[in-house]
């Protein structure tokens, strides 16, 4: 990750440029790259912890979001899982530290609703599938754990 800083921050301490660019980088790819209309502002965010790595310019090259599963006492959640620079190891390295986030909860599991493509891409970071395939807004998509 040569050059590039990993920031942690709650939704509060974001500031609006952050926040701007984390919501830009997640437009980009889930709903203009991926084609698919979804509302990605789902309420979720205010209360998540947002790792994230800007780039020099400000913009965000990674993020992630790590949120309590609020169904599941003792699970936290990690989504919106994006990077923009692909290749650079920045997608694994929000992944990680998200996952140290969660240790640093209190958390004894983490659950991901995975796009189908990108199994093997968690499935590095410990996480193994729990359920069958199924759509979310129109993508394929498992649901992965990782023990704590």
């Amino acid at each position: 990750m040569n050059g590039y800083e990993l920031q942690i921050k709650r939704f509060s301490e974001l500031t609006a440029k952050e926040l701007y660019e984390i919501l830009r980088l997640r437009s980009a790819v889930f709903v203009v790259e991926q084609n698919c209309v979804y509302q990605d502002l789902d309420g979720l965010d205010q209360a998540a912890v947002h790792i994230f790595i800007p780039n020099a310019d400000g913009s965000c090259a990674a993020c992630a979001r790590v949120c309590e599963k609020a169904d599941e006492p003792g699970t936290m959640q990690i989504g919106r899982v994006v990077s923009k620079e692909r290749g650079k190891g920045l997608g694994m390295a929000v992944l990680r530290a998200a996952i140290d986030e969660c240790r640093r909860l209190g958390a004894s599991e983490v659950y991901i609703e995975a796009q189908q493509y990108a199994i093997g891409f968690y499935e590095k970071a410990g996480f193994a599938v729990t359920s069958e395939v199924f759509l979310e807004d129109g993508i394929p998509h498992v649901q992965m754990r990782l023990a704590l």
